[in-house]
């Protein structure tokens, strides 16, 4: 009952920290900012060590905690773009590959936790599903207004590493007849992740897409993929 009540605890006060740090990002980019949101990353981490120390040691708790660790330095360092904008490009490669990091763990946790034999089409099809994806979101991006340009490479990787881990999540849960909540829940939080990278790379690499709406719903979206992540390790 205890970690029950520490994971329900971790989860308010990450929404308290994530609603300080929206309201200090929509009024200005600051330190302050980064410091909030660096707060509420924080809480989705403890969630997960609450389940990491209550289900033991499994692969997926391991390596999930970890991932969300690089998600912490990835928000770090994509916020501190903004604040020193004269090392822009050196913070948001950092905070890339810190993402795609990150992923590359769910997707190793994933397969050491519930792949043991089966066809290994169930791993080898998702991956090349995030190839094909990440490709045709290259293409895309002029018929979106979208311009990568500098970041054409670690975009496509970062892609690859975001779709493998969604489809991952559901080839594995396919594979189990969806009779894992974990693996329910991981996917949940890869479709949240992708919806919040969607609205980011208008923010990012778009005009006109850095209002209210779309950094609060890139946010929410995020904290919302993060926290399901980590909770999932809870129903191992």
């Amino acid at each position: 009952m205890l970690p029950l009540i520490l994971i329900i605890i971790f989860i308010c006060l990450g929404a308290v920290n994530l609603v300080f740090f929206l309201r200090e990002k929509v009024k200005n980019y600051s330190v302050k900012a980064v410091m909030f949101k660096a707060i509420a990353s924080l809480f989705f981490v403890a969630v997960a060590a609450v389940s990491l120390y209550v289900k033991g040691h499994h692969a997926l708790a391991i390596f999930v905690t970890l991932g969300l660790f690089s998600g912490v330095l990835g928000d770090i360092w994509l916020d501190f773009k903004y604040v020193f904008k004269e090392h822009e490009v050196v913070f948001t490669y950092a905070g890339f590959i810190a993402f795609a990091l990150g992923h590359a763990c769910y997707i190793t946790g994933m397969f050491l936790e519930f792949f043991n034999g089966q066809s290994p089409l169930y791993i080898i099809l998702p991956l090349v599903g995030g190839l094909l994806i990440s490709v045709l979101n290259l293409f895309i991006a002029k018929p979106m207004k979208l311009d990568y340009s500098g970041y054409k490479l670690i975009s496509f990787i970062y892609g690859f590493f975001l779709f493998g881990m969604t489809l991952t999540a559901l080839s594995l849960s396919i594979m189990m007849s969806f009779n894992s909540t974990t693996l329910i829940m991981m996917f949940s939080g890869g479709l949240l992740f992708t919806i919040s990278d969607l609205i980011l790379s208008g923010t990012y690499f778009g005009q006109g897409k850095e209002r209210p709406v779309d950094i609060i719903t890139n946010t929410v979206t995020y904290y919302a993929a993060q926290f399901v992540i980590a909770l999932a390790l809870f129903f191992i």
